[in-house]
């Protein structure tokens, strides 16, 4: 189980997380739609805020996950979802080595949804 990094005392914006992957060859595919299996029911999650999957465009290979949840404790509760164990289960005969990881501080304001509607999740 990961340890998440408690917030600065005078952190006021979202919790975000970083997730980095790496593809065994010919094993690119399969995570990617492991991955994507996250989408829909992470995004529906309360404390959820954004979610993104990319591919790195010179190593195809290679993921990216972004995630911003409201609190830590969102994410916490995020982490011990069983579909969320489930894909650490899953992914790990497809990837090389451990998913790392990076915990980030939002330095820049939280937008809020304005005239074009909701922000995207």
């Amino acid at each position: 189980m990961t340890v998440l990094p408690e917030p600065d005392a005078d952190e006021t914006g979202p919790y975000t997380h970083l997730g980095f992957a790496t593809a065994k060859p010919g094993c690119a595919d399969r995570v990617e739609e492991l991955i994507l299996g996250l989408v829909e029911p992470l995004r529906a999650e309360e404390g959820a805020l954004e979610f993104h999957v990319h591919r790195d465009r010179a190593d195809r290979d290679t993921f990216v996950i972004y995630e911003m949840f409201r609190s830590k404790t969102d994410l916490d509760k995020h982490l011990a979802q069983p579909y969320t164990q489930e894909f650490i289960r899953a992914v790990g005969p497809y990837v090389t080595g451990p998913l790392r990881q990076q915990f980030l501080r939002m330095s820049s304001p939280l937008p809020t949804a304005g005239a074009a509607g909701r922000r995207p999740r």
